[in-house]
């Protein structure tokens, strides 16, 4: 029997001496051949749409680097998308909604439509036929508050005070879009795990701005509702849920989200994650992407100290947050090389 990939064995709780090795947002601007790529298609979103250039896109991080999984090229927004908000993308300002001010208009949202991501189950095949043999392929979805937030903003807000507000002022409309996101989050990656993902991961890239109260109701358990979903359907799948900002929150999470494994950013501290949690807990990151830009000693000081404070258990290295546009490609491979004992 062929070996295991090395990212489903760690995800299956195996401590491995070198640790697998991704990257958030790995496939991206900082990579010639994705700009060259990215110019051939006007709209970000039709750029998503388009199966053929979504599954290169998938493809040109792991041709250069042979990191240890792909992650399927696509973007949260998608999910509202489907649901028949209005998304665009606006260069270099990001996602644009059309806004949810009101319970009324939140009402007013249509059903998730599965068959409108059809583009993107197809991406997944043309990906899955060409991925070597060794590499994992990771599917993905915003957790709830994080896709609630855009949908309510119409944008990226630095507090997300808009969604904030919103489910302070309307709970009940704010539960409601919360619970349509959780169902269409559930169909949206077991429609990816059909179609040939292998780990799927939960984005909230937002829930570490919520007071306690509001993270435990509107993160942690909106999440751990999607990986329930996930599992009734797909039990043997993966799931690595990151919530970004989740700090203290930590422990809790892992004793109650019931992932396979749980990202961390990089904000917290390797040792206390570990000492704060069980020795079987798998966990990922948590690399500052901005030592990734800077190189050099720096990097290598920071990528050794991750992995001296993991070793011995399960661990998965990635950032702490996505890799940023500004990124050196020779930084990249002096990270691969660091992580893999193959530097100088």
């Amino acid at each position: 029997m062929a070996e295991e990939k090395t990212l489903l064995s760690v995800l299956h709780g195996e401590a491995r001496k070198i640790p697998p090795l991704w990257l958030m947002r790995q496939a991206g601007r900082y990579l010639p051949e994705y700009r060259d790529l990215r110019a051939t298609t006007t709209s970000f979103l039709d750029f998503c749409y388009s199966p053929k250039k979504a599954a290169e896109a998938t493809l040109q991080p792991i041709r250069r680097f042979h990191f240890d999984a792909a992650i399927l090229f696509s973007d949260i927004l998608v999910v509202p998308d489907a649901m028949g908000q209005r998304v665009s993308f606006e260069s270099g300002e990001g996602p644009r909604l059309a806004p949810i001010e009101t319970p009324e208009q939140a009402e007013r949202l249509g059903a998730f439509k599965i068959e409108h991501l059809a583009p993107v189950f197809e991406a997944i095949e043309l990906v899955k036929t060409a991925l070597p043999p060794d590499v994992a392929f990771i599917g993905f979805c915003g957790a709830p508050f994080t896709v609630a937030s855009y949908m309510i903003a119409g944008q990226g807000t630095p507090d997300q005070a808009p969604a904030r507000l919103f489910a302070y002022r309307f709970p009940r409309a704010f539960a409601q879009l919360i619970d349509r996101v959780v169902e269409a989050s559930i169909d949206y990656l077991a429609r990816q795990i059909e179609a040939g993902v292998e780990v799927v991961q939960i984005f909230d890239s937002w829930a570490g701005v919520l007071p306690a109260a509001e993270f435990m109701r509107w993160s942690a358990a909106a999440v751990r509702r999607i990986v329930e979903g996930v599992k009734a359907r797909h039990p043997q799948t993966p799931v690595i849920a990151f919530v970004r900002g989740a700090d203290a929150h930590l422990p809790m999470l892992t004793r109650t989200i019931g992932a396979d494994a749980y990202g961390i950013d990089t904000a917290l501290d390797p040792a206390w994650a570990v000492a704060q949690t069980a020795a079987d807990v798998v966990l990922q990151g948590n690399l500052d992407p901005l030592a990734l830009v800077a190189g050099g000693e720096a990097l290598d000081r920071e990528v050794d100290s991750i992995l001296a404070a993991f070793d011995g258990r399960p661990h998965i290295f990635n950032l702490g947050h996505g890799i940023l546009q500004q990124t050196p490609i020779e930084n990249v491979e002096r990270l691969v090389a660091r992580v893999r004992g193959t530097g100088g």
